[in-house]
């Protein structure tokens, strides 16, 4: 029905409680999901159309129950309540008053003790989620960053908040400890010397993709990186760009080679969000690239893959 929509003919994501239009529920939920609509000012050329994911992910999820018989069966809508606040709104063009309404609307969210999870947009909007998370909660904050680039450009061509810059704000960010931020999954030529350099100097840490290969299992690598994230900050933070995935595995995001598989990139989120996050985004997802949605339909997955994990690590925190 029309009238469970949050807009138009798009549902809540995953069946969750629609605070849109019943935002007196939000205090029921335990995990908040928003949509960040927003590409920047700069696109790479004809490759374009993220700001649309928001909407295709919510209406892929559709599909989806919260059981995962291959994490023990876990049913994730058992022990968890999923309240979705809609989409953020943005300025097209306007890269910091929507950086700023970004930030603004993120502080709201981190003032709740529920779970959040974001979906771009493009990878410009971590930079203003969490530096809210910063200033809001006062505590230092850790981030496993997984993507094939470092997005710790000065700026993308001109735009100091476009999706090739939003680590180089955040090395700038007080709050945000640049030794406890891990770019994981690096790899490609469509990095730049520069951009590893910049890293190195700022003690920011770098595990490429031959790093999480080289042990035993995808689970390992995760372990060593929260390792890092988590230990000189109070709260870890996961960003996901969809193309740390292999472009077979991802033909809704942007073209990289030698990536990540699913099984790979969803063994490592699960462990992560064991491990215990404060939230999460996922970004970089072009519905128009992409004839069948699939990168949209695997969002859900990456989403309760996270929601597993992170309902394993509240059951550590009552123990």
């Amino acid at each position: 029905m029309a009238d469970d929509n949050i807009y138009g003919n798009t549902p809540t994501f995953l069946g969750a409680e629609n605070l849109v239009k019943h935002p007196e529920k939000q205090a029921d939920t335990n995990v908040l999901i928003y949509g960040v609509p927003w590409e920047g000012a700069v696109t790479w050329g004809e490759y374009t159309g993220c700001e649309l994911a928001p909407k295709v992910i919510r209406l892929a999820s559709a599909r989806y129950s919260g059981y995962l018989p291959e994490l023990s069966h876990i049913d994730v809508f058992e022990h968890l309540k999923l309240g979705d606040l809609g989409d953020f709104s943005v300025t097209p063009a306007e890269p910091e008053k929507t950086m700023n309404t970004i930030e603004s609307e993120a502080k709201k969210i981190w003032q709740t003790d529920q779970f959040p999870i974001a979906f771009g947009g493009d990878h410009g909007i971590t930079y203003p989620i969490v530096k809210a998370l910063a200033e809001q909660t006062g505590k230092t904050v850790g981030i496993i960053h997984l993507d094939a680039h470092y997005d710790n450009n000065e700026h993308s061509q001109g735009d100091p908040y476009g999706r090739g810059a939003p680590f180089a704000r955040l090395y700038e960010t007080e709050g945000v400890v640049n030794q406890s931020l891990v770019h994981m999954g690096i790899h490609g030529p469509r990095n730049k010397p520069e951009n590893g350099r910049l890293a190195q100097s700022v003690n920011a840490v770098t595990m490429t993709l031959e790093d999480i290969r080289s042990k035993k299992h995808p689970r390992a690598a995760a372990l060593e990186a929260y390792e890092l994230a988590s230990k000189h900050s109070d709260i870890v933070y996961l960003s996901i760009c969809s193309d740390v995935l292999d472009h077979a595995y991802n033909p809704g995001g942007p073209v990289d080679g030698n990536g990540l598989t699913s099984y790979e990139l969803l063994s490592i989120v699960h462990q992560v969000a064991s491990c215990g996050i404060a939230g999460m985004d996922y970004v970089e997802v072009y519905p128009q690239q992409d004839q069948n949605d699939f990168s949209s339909h695997f969002a859900s997955f990456v989403s309760l893959y996270a929601l597993a994990g992170h309902i394993r690590s509240l059951k550590q925190d009552e123990d």
